[in-house]
């Protein structure tokens, strides 16, 4: 099974909880074992699991991406984004999550975060169930 969904970033930098979005499908899925894949079709947002309870930590994060000064490097690439690039890569474009008994098997703490680098946009995302 494969789900499409469409998000909408309000910021340049942003990293947005879509952990119940994606048990949302699963539990929809019927899929009671098995693996579910959230793919990021974009060059400049990524996907990652962190923590989810303290809200701090998305901006901490955000925050120690700024701080390796990406903007002040000399890049070539015309678009003027390739800080967005370089951190989308560093976070991946897409993730696994093993499912058990219907549920996404994560840690207490961890959610599952879409991560904007060249925002505001209107974005995608994709999950597979199997």
């Amino acid at each position: 099974m494969i789900v499409h969904k469409s998000i909408r970033t309000e910021s340049k930098e942003v990293l947005i909880n879509i952990t119940d979005f994606v048990q949302e499908e699963v539990s929809g899925s019927g899929v009671k074992e098995g693996i579910a894949t959230v793919f990021i079709p974009h060059t400049t947002a990524g996907v990652t699991i962190n923590e989810n309870a303290d809200p701090d930590v998305r901006y901490d994060i955000i925050k120690g991406l700024r701080g390796l000064k990406f903007e002040s490097m000399d890049f070539d690439h015309s678009e003027g984004n390739s800080p967005a690039h370089l951190k989308a890569s560093m976070m991946g474009s897409s993730l696994n999550v093993i499912i058990e008994n219907g549920k996404l098997l994560l840690g207490v703490w961890q959610g599952i975060y879409f991560c904007e680098f060249d925002g505001p946009r209107n974005r995608k995302y994709v999950i597979r169930i199997n």
